[in-house]
């Protein structure tokens, strides 16, 4: 042991296998927040795409669990299970285990290959609490598990199998990582894309976690090209067919870059591009990127001087943003052993970017040769780029003159805060003037600014700079936000307030309202939302009103919880068949609560397995159905298909060869063959069903009889019960689906909605660009008829719809 302040030879730590990992995750996976959490996920799946690449895998599941744990399934040719003899495991353990170990070395192996360091799925394996290895491969199926890296025991040949692949199941460590809830749209978002990028591959995403199962399923044969159509869904193109080139380049050091571009412009004002190299999405760049733009502007404006497109303007020049406006691109480059900046490879380093500037240069020029009315539409929206961009600067100069963008002239109905930290400030926009006036009495001025909005903004998704510049009430939002807009003023340092709080009504018009200031920000402030600096106010879900008291409720279990918590007030209840269980106070809420659990999971697993007798069986303590052990317990198993044998239904057992086990098959004459097996015994739900089944044992023992005063009601089973008791908990009570901010004074404002101690806020992220993009186009946008048809898909999952 060294002494404090001492540096010596004790000093000096080396940390073994996955130690490292666990003590410095972010060197690894960027972060431990949702970044690096999702950067999980992109670890194991990119495996499963270099797979892909080299010819072996088609086919890709991704299915998130509801305990937030995930599998991700391919059928490639499975990870080696052969015994290397100077580790003495074998090579699935040494790729689970080991830093820098796979396959990516070798560059016979994978040709091109995202994973590069080799150190992707075994930090997988460091940062996972639990992890499942299944890997079927020479007609068998092997498993291995892991508890935080390390193994539980060898990889076991477990049974047979005429499939190849891989099989992955992890969540993450709640004691390492900070976030734990995979999101849903993250995860699509990066599976689309990597789907786009690889022609004929199908990627699959499915969300167990919620009602009805939520899934994706994503294959495109046409490729990027295919991609830019999707990504240009609702707008108004200026050609027909993206623009592709296709191009291979022998690199200085050896080996062929492959480059694959596709662009079409659009009328909008904005521009869309994404990068990748290896399929990995480069959202910082890189000399890709770099060399593509370059290329682009230096070609339009050569095509557009011989074509003699300037005569009218003398000196014309395009710049970088004229000929970027309104375009949709994907530039995805395939190089072997690219350089990456960091382990999490967000820009990439290698120097092609000379490379992509001459097949860009050498194939757009081709293709405008070919398609003139094509370069000239172009060429043509470019030109009114430029002639807007000088508007637009003419109006900022013009604003400033009166100050309306100036910080020294803040808007007359801003109620400014005192603090003037901006990391302690929050400015809240709201709905209406009478709703800022209650915002105003109700807020704590030391640091709470209210700018109230008169009416609905202009839609900017319709209209540019200089029109929107014009407009009082963005023009106000801009004065007190204080960042400037527009690519040359925008400053994210001159931020007045780091929490901007969009706080409307949650009827019709609110929503709207929030919807415009959303579609603003998106569009001219995006960097506010990707800093995090966007938020939504959530006033109360709910409010209780019994004689003079009431209370405000936030979500719907806190809402179970507070009806069933008045429900057993003053009540007791007592079960078995003569009544000798008594539960009241705390124990019966506990109960009630993993019971309303119980009912939640019992349903879902009944729309799975389409039988109330299957569920019932399953759920039953006294069967043995939890662990491989149990399924590998042939009589065991024949006791529960004979409670399902019946009239109706017909049930057998056989064996399970996948896993040297035995499973349940069970039918009837309206369906085919449906399957109780180890499969099933994995999933969480399933799972967890069995634990509530056991905690509830003891007082799940009907008849109940609820005793209150001298009352005393008889019922039947668990699901009255449940029934019973949330209807007790309501009688007396005025309950009320909470809309928005009209009902309340100003101190229940503050309590509720605007208190830092006691309120709840949403925070607005970019997780989906692609998403986003549709969703604002669609909505925004002028497309008339992409807005009607979404409204016509999606009128049937409207829920509490302001009439």
């Amino acid at each position: 042991m060294s002494t404090p302040g001492t540096y010596d030879s004790s000093s000096i730590k080396v940390l073994e296998g996955l130690e490292a990992v666990r003590l410095r995750p972010a060197m690894y996976i960027g972060s431990t927040s949702e970044m690096g959490l999702h950067h999980l996920v992109y670890e194991v799946v990119d495996n499963s795409v270099d797979e892909a690449m080299a010819g072996y895998c088609t086919e890709i599941q991704a299915t998130i669990h509801i305990d937030d744990s995930i599998t991700i399934v391919d059928n490639g040719r499975g990870i080696p299970v052969g015994i290397k003899e100077e580790f003495g495991v074998s090579a699935a353990e040494i790729v689970m285990t080991k830093l820098h170990a796979g396959g990516k070395f070798d560059a016979n192996t994978y040709k091109v290959s995202g994973g590069l360091h080799g150190v992707g799925v075994s930090c997988v394996n460091a940062l996972s609490e639990t992890l499942h290895l299944e890997i079927w491969r020479e007609k068998a199926t092997w498993e291995q598990d892991y508890e935080r890296g390390l193994p539980k025991g060898p990889l076991t040949r477990t049974g047979k199998a005429n499939k190849t692949g891989t099989k992955i199941t992890f969540k993450a460590d709640g004691t390492i990582m900070e976030a734990t809830k995979f999101n849903f749209d993250t995860l699509a978002t990066r599976l689309r894309e990597t789907a786009f990028l690889n022609r004929g591959l199908k990627i699959t995403l499915t969300d167990e976690r919620v009602e009805p199962v939520k899934g994706h399923e994503f294959f495109y044969s046409g490729g990027i090209a295919e991609f830019i159509k999707h990504l240009n869904r609702g707008k108004n193109v200026l050609h027909e067919k993206p623009i592709s080139i296709e191009g291979e380049r022998e690199m200085p050091n050896g080996g062929t870059l492959v480059i694959d571009i596709a662009m079409q412009w659009n009328d909008s004002y904005s521009d869309q591009i994404f990068s990748y190299a290896n399929n990995i999405n480069t959202k910082d760049g890189g000399s890709h990127l770099t060399g593509f733009r370059t290329a682009l502007t230096r070609t339009l404006n050569a095509s557009a001087r011989q074509a003699g497109l300037f005569k009218e303007v003398k000196d014309a020049n395009l710049s970088g943003d004229d000929v970027l406006e309104g375009i949709t691109a994907v530039v995805s480059v395939k190089l072997p052993q690219p350089q990456f900046e960091g382990q999490t490879k967000g820009k990439l380093n290698s120097d092609i970017g000379g490379l992509v500037q001459a097949i860009v240069n050498e194939k757009l020029t081709e293709f405008f040769d070919k398609n003139p009315s094509v370069m000239k539409k172009i060429i043509g929206k470019a030109v009114e780029a430029a002639r807007a961009r000088e508007a637009a600067r003419k109006a900022r100069e013009l604003t400033r003159r009166k100050g309306a963008l100036d910080s020294g002239g803040l808007p007359g109905k801003l109620a400014d805060c005192q603090e003037k930290d901006p990391a302690r400030c929050e400015l809240f926009l709201v709905e209406g003037e009478s709703a800022g006036g209650t915002a105003k009495t109700g807020r704590d001025r030391k640091y709470q600014a209210i700018l109230p909005l008169k009416g609905k903004i202009l839609n900017v998704e319709k209209a540019r700079y200089d029109k929107m510049l014009g407009h009082d009430e963005i023009r106000a939002m801009i004065t007190a936000i204080g960042t400037g807009i527009g690519k040359e003023d925008f400053d994210v340092s001159k931020l007045r307030y780091h929490k901007i709080i969009l706080m409307t009504d949650a009827d019709v018009d609110g929503s709207h309202i929030r919807t415009l200031l959303l579609t603003f920000f998106f569009r001219h402030m995006q960097e506010l939302i990707t800093r995090g600096h966007v938020y939504v106010a959530q006033p109360p879900l709910y409010r209780i009103k019994k004689g003079k008291s009431e209370k405000y409720i936030k979500n719907d279990e806190e809402f179970v919880r507070e009806i069933l918590r008045r429900a057993t007030e003053n009540v007791h209840v007592l079960s078995g068949v003569d009544g000798e269980l008594r539960l009241e106070g705390g124990e019966l809420r506990n109960f009630l609560m993993s019971l309303d659990e119980f009912q939640v999971l019992f349903t879902r697993l009944e729309r799975r397995m389409r039988e109330t007798v299957v569920v019932e069986a399953l759920a039953n303590p006294d069967f043995a159905l939890d662990t491989k052990t149990d399924f590998a317990n042939e009589e065991e198993l024949r006791k529960v298909a004979a409670v399902l044998e019946g009239p109706r239904l017909k049930a057998r057992v056989e064996p399970d060869e996948e896993h040297s086990a035995f499973k349940i098959i069970y039918h009837d004459d309206s369906h085919g063959d449906r399957t109780v097996g180890i499969e099933l015994a994995s999933m969480p739900e399933y799972k967890r069903l069995r634990v509530l089944a056991k905690q509830t044992q003891k007082f799940n023992q009907p008849p109940f009889v609820v005793v209150k005063d001298a009352r005393r009601e008889t019922i039947n089973n668990w699901r009255e019960l449940i029934a019973y008791l949330k209807n007790e908990g309501t009688r007396d009570c005025a309950v009320q689906r909470y809309k928005g901010l009209g009902e309340m004074n100003p101190d229940q404002l503050w309590s509720t909605t605007m208190n830092a101690e006691s309120r709840t806020l949403l925070e607005v992220k970019l997780e989906d660009a692609v998403e986003c993009e549709e969703i604002f186009t669609t909505l925004m946008g002028e497309n008339v008829e992409a807005r009607r048809k979404f409204i016509e898909d999606n009128a049937l999952d409207v829920r509490n719809l302001d009439v």
